[in-house]
């Protein structure tokens, strides 16, 4: 070999491990607020839950049509009314190697049920599990239940095995402080596993080689930062720092789009953003005091009070759809005729707080986070300053998600933003068992706040287990003409769906807001 090629082969040595990384496909993306928990039975976020998604795979999951189908469950059978059978697949392991089999199921529904699991709402009418054979699980319910399938598309298997080793098998919760092994660190089964997670900086991800299905992505790894200032996340996209943010903030759209190599993706999402309230016998702001909240008219008052038309043109940019009710549209249980606000009735308010003997207003407190929602903070300060025409004193306090959502948990807010995307069945009834119906245990598990009407009570156990559909959906939307009647929430709006990422990344975007990477593809 002569000089020459022994020079040139020598060069090329060198310069192909370093020319290497820039053909790896990375997908760098990043939004307001970071990871609650990786325990999936922490906390109820969905954005958290999104994630977990990347790592851990459900019985069943949602196709790109939002569709049911078979995921670690082949197949299924109603063996009787209260018993349900799960075939599950075979030659699966988790990312450490384990093997899957029944055993998982079996301790991951057990986790999910859990009383000490803040999501055990997720699962409101199982009861229990049974090992058949490996690869045979019984789903045990309390009664007759049409939305059991729904809901397991957001209960993520974990190992047993893993969990034992790791002093894991009762659940984390986010809200009460209770943290596990599984609170930092993640063993799926699903498309991606979990590297590295450094709270409130980055989570690191590589792709699972042995995954059960064929990949539809052409991805290496996957990072995602959380960005808490949106004009540095924005300037991190536009510096080709990142590929995707999601979502964009919107009075960014316009600058972005037009950006040679940038793209902007818009749809409707299925959250609704409202107002929670306080029905116990005082507020936090006037202890010692009866709970004006717990008037009708002065909750009817605050309602009127609200201009929705100007915080959908300012502050959601026009994008955003005014409602009356707590689910969208495409969510089972709609009801345009319930879909109907009060109007902004400055003077209609002020009469409403005279008759409820409230003529000089009160002190509340308004707690909202500030990297949730779109324009979170921005629509309290904005309500508060529309409240105050009334004579209501709005006390405003806004932090981070991570610890906003235990407060609010913990029923230590008066009045408090929240978003619903009905999740995770894509069913009105999420919103009847999770925040209408009486907290006690098994219902309720995100009304804090001691709401309690006994025929919402009475709706949400018929519906239950109502198998006709038709039935089923008239008692939702009994329940929340109720619910609107007496304005035991106070929408505001259904939420859009906006990302921008570079012009060589395609993702699909989806209603229930999810990022699913392994459905991308970069160029």
């Amino acid at each position: 070999m002569n000089n020459y090629l022994k020079t040139l082969l020598a060069g090329l040595a060198i310069i192909v491990p370093l020319t290497t990384p820039v053909l790896a496909k990375t997908l760098r993306w990043s939004s307001a607020g970071d990871v609650i928990s990786y325990d999936p039975n922490a906390q109820v976020d969905s954005f958290t839950q999104s994630v977990h998604h990347m790592v851990f795979d459900p019985l069943v999951r949602r196709n790109k049509n939002l569709q049911l189908e078979p995921a670690l469950a082949t197949s299924w059978e109603v063996i009787e009314p209260t018993r349900w059978r799960f075939k599950l697949r075979q030659g699966v392991k988790f990312h450490e190697g384990q093997p899957f089999n029944a055993d998982d199921v079996v301790a991951t529904i057990l986790r999910e049920i859990d009383p000490g699991a803040r999501n055990r709402e997720n699962l409101p009418a199982v009861i229990g599990a049974e090992k058949v054979d490996d690869y045979t699980v019984d789903i045990i319910l309390r009664g007759p239940y049409p939305l059991l399938l729904n809901d397991l598309a957001a209960v993520y298997i974990m190992s047993k095995p893993w969990m034992q080793q790791h002093d894991a098998l009762k659940p984390g919760n986010a809200s009460t402080g209770v943290v596990t092994y599984a609170s930092n660190h993640a063993n799926g089964t699903g498309p991606f596993k979990l590297v590295s997670y450094e709270p409130d900086s980055k989570s690191v991800f590589a792709v699972n080689e042995s995954w059960w299905d064929k990949p539809q992505h052409n991805l290496t790894g996957v990072e995602y930062r959380p960005i808490a200032s949106n004009a540095t996340r924005v300037a991190a996209l536009l510096s080709g720092e990142l590929d995707m943010i999601a979502p964009i903030p919107l009075q960014d759209i316009d600058r972005v789009s037009s950006t040679s190599g940038l793209k902007v993706v818009e749809n409707p999402s299925l959250r609704e953003i409202f107002l929670g309230l306080n029905f116990r016998p005082e507020l936090h702001a006037m202890p010692g005091k009866p709970n004006p909240l717990l008037n009708v008219k002065v909750r009817q008052a605050l309602w009127h009070a609200i201009d929705l038309n100007t915080i959908q043109k300012r502050l959601m940019r026009g994008k955003s759809r005014i409602s009356g009710m707590l689910v969208a549209p495409e969510v089972t249980g709609y009801d345009k005729s319930i879909d109907v606000p009060l109007t902004f009735d400055v003077a209609q308010a002020k009469s409403l707080m005279t008759e409820a003997g409230f003529p000089d207003g009160f002190k509340i407190g308004l707690n909202c986070s500030n990297d949730r929602y779109i324009a979170d903070e921005q629509i309290c300060l904005a309500i508060a300053s529309m409240w105050a025409k009334i004579g209501v004193k709005a006390e405003v306090a806004v932090e981070s998600k991570t610890t906003y959502f235990p407060r609010m948990d913990k029923g230590d807010l008066d009045v408090y933003i929240l978003g619903w995307a009905s999740l995770p069945p894509m069913d009105g009834y999420s919103v009847l068992q999770s925040l209408l119906a009486t907290n006690d245990g098994t219902y309720g598990g995100s009304n804090p706040n001691g709401l309690s009407d006994p025929k919402i009570d009475a709706l949400a156990r018929s519906a239950s287990t109502e198998l006709n559909e038709g039935k089923r959906v008239d008692m939702l939307k009994e329940a929340f003409k109720i619910a609107h009647d007496q304005a035991l929430y106070l929408p505001l709006h259904q939420q859009p769906v906006a990302w921008a990422m570079s012009d060589k990344v395609d993702i699909p975007q989806f209603a229930d807001e999810y990022v699913r990477p392994w459905f991308a593809q970069m160029k």
